[in-house]
């Protein structure tokens, strides 16, 4: 269990965040900020199941590598790779090469250009905040996973995607803004929406 930590800048901040200034800087400036289109979209969904298993760092050192490995998550772009193209993505270096979620990351891609008849990812997404709750007061307070990520989780599947677990959907869900988890007495806490 752990509170808000107030770095050596004087800020304070939810734990995680520390004094490695590349999670200072996600927590800072990209962590529960909604996200806008649905590259953005694809990309925070594509990312959260890489990650899982891994540290964020890790993911977000990747990054560039990952966006020009996905075509900048272009839905139509990554849902036309063939075979050869899995292969380009497992030689490569600079992305985590783990075949079941390069495969989900196309079928994914595959997923999101059906979903645009019926309203398209990000509706899709957005249709499942959940109302606001209290801060969590420290790290005790939150949670893995909720219902809310449950029925993304399974709304989801039931369309297509693949790795998207109720774990993975809850932390797309504070990625993106949907659930505030930033800590009470976080100098982010409320940016949500913003």
């Amino acid at each position: 269990m752990a509170g808000v930590s107030v770095g050596d800048d004087g800020v304070a901040r939810c734990p995680w965040a520390g004094d490695d200034p590349v999670m200072r800087a996600y927590h800072d400036t990209e962590w529960g900020v909604p996200v806008h289109g649905e590259a953005a979209h694809l990309e925070r969904l594509t990312l959260e199941a890489f990650q899982s298993g891994l540290s964020w760092r890790t993911i977000l050192l990747k990054r560039p590598a990952f966006r020009e490995a996905f075509a900048g998550f272009d839905a139509d772009r990554v849902a036309a790779y063939e075979e050869a193209d899995v292969a380009r993505l497992m030689a490569d270096a600079g992305i985590v090469r783990n075949l079941a979620k390069v495969r989900a990351a196309i079928t994914n891609a595959r997923a999101t250009v059906d979903l645009r008849q019926h309203g398209g990812l990000v509706a899709f997404i957005e249709g499942h905040r959940p109302p606001p709750g209290p801060p969590p007061r420290d790290t005790s307070d939150l949670e893995s996973s909720t219902a809310a990520s449950l029925a993304l989780s399974k709304a989801l599947k039931k369309v297509g995607f693949a790795f998207v677990g109720p774990t993975t959907m809850h932390a797309l869900m504070e990625a993106i803004g949907l659930v505030d988890d930033h800590l009470a007495g976080c100098h982010r806490r409320g940016h949500a929406n913003a």
